[in-house]
């Protein structure tokens, strides 16, 4: 059951973004889609010069493609950390790198144009995390409870940068800052898909390699060690790595929550916790549900929702049925 489980979750991505190719204001039909990507890929059909092609090739594929690779990157960044942390309660977004990312967009958007975003924001989200493993970390240990904390306390306090940050600056930025802030993907293009291959492949594939890893990790800190494994060493390589990811994937669309916490949680209940396949399924998955969230995002209503909007309504409840569910041993010390 859990390989058929496995199966149906590694195929999800490619269902979704299928059907999501056809959905949206101007109909097209599920065979002209696979027309149209025929003829792009192997010269099979010759469809001609039609306003299809244009919205499937130059709008649709592009945005679904980079929501995919930002639900991918979130989602590995939310195993990562869960397993290093021992926590199913963390995520990128609850340990402020989402907030030091998108601060380090923010001011780079306002006053620093000759920077790019990626760096800044890669920068910043690392601040962010250290920060807030700094504060969590009591007699040599990182407990629970003290982490989530201290994740709340440094988002907060990158946020408040970020409104400082929209106070200072002209209208014109501070309304590219605030659409931006509620992450989206309207702007999506094939440049952008560039870049975050470019970045999330970065910054998931050494995860992906050293995914085994994390089942010592998570056993704690001296069982680690007692089977020779440097702990500050690995974790600061997966930090480092899923910091990046995250980082690229904050610049690219703004912030987008809940993703890290949800999918990897859902996968793990369905797959079991060794993380050899946890985290190759939840990067797919995290694919899926990201372009799912999307083509809701652009499809509900004449306008596009901002995706992080249709992420928070449903993450926040499910953050809920986290805590009623785990009681006491969820939240740790």
């Amino acid at each position: 059951m859990k390989g058929f489980r496995a199966i149906l979750i590694f195929l999800s991505p490619l269902f979704i973004a299928w059907v999501s190719l056809f959905l949206g204001a101007y109909g097209v039909t599920p065979t002209m889609v696979i027309k149209i990507l025929l003829n792009e890929t192997l010269h099979i059909f010759d469809i001609g010069d039609i306003p299809e092609r244009a919205i499937i090739i130059d709008i649709r594929l592009p945005r679904v493609i980079l929501a995919g690779l930002v639900g991918g990157a979130l989602s590995c960044a939310g195993v990562t950390l869960q397993g290093i942390f021992r926590n199913p309660l963390v995520d990128p977004f609850i340990l402020g790198i989402s907030a030091g990312a998108a601060f380090g967009c923010a001011i780079t958007i306002g006053f620093l144009s000759f920077l790019p975003l990626q760096l800044t924001a890669f920068v910043f989200a690392i601040v962010a995390v250290m920060i807030a493993y700094g504060v969590a970390r009591t007699q040599g240990e990182v407990s629970r409870l003290p982490l989530i904390l201290s994740g709340v306390i440094v988002s907060a306090f990158f946020t408040a940068m970020v409104s400082i940050v929209k106070f200072l600056v002209d209208p014109h930025k501070l309304q590219s800052i605030v659409y931006w802030l509620m992450g989206s993907f309207s702007l999506a293009d094939w440049g952008a898909v560039k870049i975050a291959g470019a970045g999330v492949l970065a910054g998931v594939f050494p995860i992906f390699l050293m995914r085994w890893r994390l089942n010592v990790m998570s056993m704690g800190e001296e069982e680690a060690k007692a089977l020779g494994v440097n702990i500050k060493r690995e974790r600061l390589l997966f930090i480092g790595f899923s910091t990046f990811a995250v980082a690229v994937a904050t610049s690219l669309c703004g912030i987008i929550g809940w993703v890290g916490l949800m999918v990897p949680h859902l996968v793990r209940m369905l797959t079991g916790p060794d993380h050899k396949s946890l985290v190759p399924l939840s990067i797919a998955a995290g694919a899926a549900f990201m372009i799912a969230a999307d083509t809701v995002s652009r499809t509900l209503t004449t306008f596009d929702i901002p995706v992080g909007i249709i992420t928070a309504l449903t993450g926040a409840p499910f953050f809920i049925y986290l805590m009623k569910r785990g009681g006491k041993e969820a939240w740790g010390r």
